[in-house]
């Protein structure tokens, strides 16, 4: 990731205060900053399946399955938990 900048958002209190006790506060922006990284991973992902099935069948639950169990691999791999 690039450098850092300081943003203002705002968020419902019980979930910013429920982040907060689950990672202290000096863990909360790295916290919110994975959890933006995933949502955009997960919409590319949506955008890449949609132009898929544009051109292609749609995928079985099998295919599905299987690029899952690959994306865990991945994420094992990279020393991240495991989905």
């Amino acid at each position: 990731m690039s450098g850092s900048k300081k943003y203002s958002i705002s968020l419902p209190e019980d979930l910013a205060e429920g982040v907060r006790s689950q990672v202290g506060p000096g863990g909360f922006s790295a916290y919110v900053a994975e959890a933006l990284e995933q949502k955009v991973a997960m919409d590319k992902l949506r955008e890449l399946v949609a132009d898929f099935e544009d051109d292609n069948d749609a995928l079985t639950r099998a295919e599905v399955e299987a690029a899952r169990e690959l994306l865990r691999h991945d994420r094992r791999q990279a020393g991240g938990a495991a989905a």
